[in-house]
C-alpha cells in the first residue's frame, strides 16, 4: 500500500504548485524548492524526507497528474527542470520520452559481471551501472577505449543548479582524442527523458569546455537486456544518434552463425 500512497502524495503536492503559478497560455514558469514542504503542509500530507525525489518520481517514473496533463497543447509535454539553486521551472517541450524500439536485433555479448555483484546489487539502477561497467558495454557501443571516472557525481551547473549523474567516463580513440561520457541508467518503470540528458551535456560544456561530449542512456528491458542509446541536443530537443541492444549470455550460448553475420 506504501508504493501506491507515496506517488499519489507526490502528485498532490507538485499538482498544487502547478496551478498555484499556471495561467493559461503560459509555456514556462519557476517554483522554489520550500514551496514543496508549504504544499505538504497546506494539504497534510506526510512530507517526503527527500524532497527532491518528488520531481525525480515525476520526471521519471509516475508522471503528472491528469489535471496537469489536461493543459498541454497538443504535441507538448511539461517537464520539470532545475532553475538554479533550490528552484525549478515547468516548461513546455516537444514530446521526447525515449523508449528503447521493438524491432532491433538482440548482440549477444559473453557475460563478464562478477556474481557477487549480481547477488548484493542493491537497486536496478546499480545492477544496470554495474553490468555496463563490467562488460565495458560503453567500449563495444561507442568504439572507444573508456574509464569509469566517477559513480552517482553531484555537482551543480549554473543556471540549472544541482544535479547527479549517475556514471561518467571519460574515453581516449585511435587518435588520441578525448571524451566525456555521461551515463545515466534507468530500470524498472522509469523512463528516458529530457530532462537528464540536457542536465549532463550542460555540465559536460560548462566543466570540460572544447571536449566531445557523448551522452549515454542505458535502460534495462525484458529478459535482462540492455539497451543503450547516445543522445544528442538540437535546438533543445533530445535526439537519438544510436541505438543497440544487447543481451548478456554464458560464453557456451554464444551462436557462431550470428557471430560470423556481425562480422559480416
Amino acid at each position: 500500500m506504501a508504493k501506491i500512497e507515496r506517488p499519489n502524495t507526490y502528485q498532490l503536492i507538485i499538482e498544487s504548485i502547478f496551478f498555484k503559478h499556471w495561467k493559461e497560455g503560459d509555456a514556462q514558469f519557476e517554483f522554489e524548492r520550500t514551496e514543496i514542504e508549504t504544499v505538504a503542509q497546506e494539504l497534510g500530507v506526510k512530507l517526503p524526507k527527500n524532497q527532491g525525489d518528488v520531481t525525480y518520481a515525476l520526471r521519471y517514473r509516475i508522471g503528472f497528474p491528469d489535471r496537469i496533463l489536461a493543459t498541454q497543447p497538443e504535441g507538448l509535454e511539461w517537464i520539470i527542470e532545475g532553475a538554479g539553486r533550490a528552484r525549478y521551472r515547468f516548461k513546455l517541450v516537444k514530446k521526447t520520452r525515449i523508449l528503447p524500439r521493438q524491432d532491433l536485433a538482440r548482440i549477444s555479448i559473453p557475460d563478464a559481471t562478477p556474481e557477487l555483484i549480481r547477488a548484493y546489487a542493491l537497486d536496478d539502477e546499480q545492477a544496470l551501472l554495474a553490468i555496463v561497467r563490467y562488460n565495458r558495454l560503453i567500449d563495444t557501443f561507442l568504439g572507444l577505449t573508456t574509464y569509469s571516472l566517477q559513480n552517482h557525481l553531484r555537482t551543480t551547473v549554473k543556471g540549472i543548479g544541482q544535479i547527479e549523474i549517475d556514471e561518467l567516463y571519460v574515453g581516449l580513440d585511435k587518435h588520441g582524442c578525448h571524451y566525456i561520457i555521461p551515463v545515466q541508467a534507468k530500470g524498472g518503470t522509469d523512463q528516458i527523458g529530457v530532462v537528464q540528458t540536457t542536465q549532463d551535456v550542460r555540465f559536460v560544456e560548462q566543466r570540460f569546455p572544447g571536449m566531445r561530449c557523448r551522452a549515454i542512456s542505458a535502460q534495462f528491458m525484458e529478459g535482462g537486456v540492455v539497451a543503450l542509446f547516445e543522445l544528442t541536443l538540437q535546438d533543445d530537443e533530445v535526439k537519438v544518434v544510436e541505438e543497440r541492444h544487447y543481451k548478456l549470455v554464458p560464453a557456451t550460448e554464444l551462436d557462431s552463425s550470428a557471430i560470423r553475420d556481425y562480422r559480416g
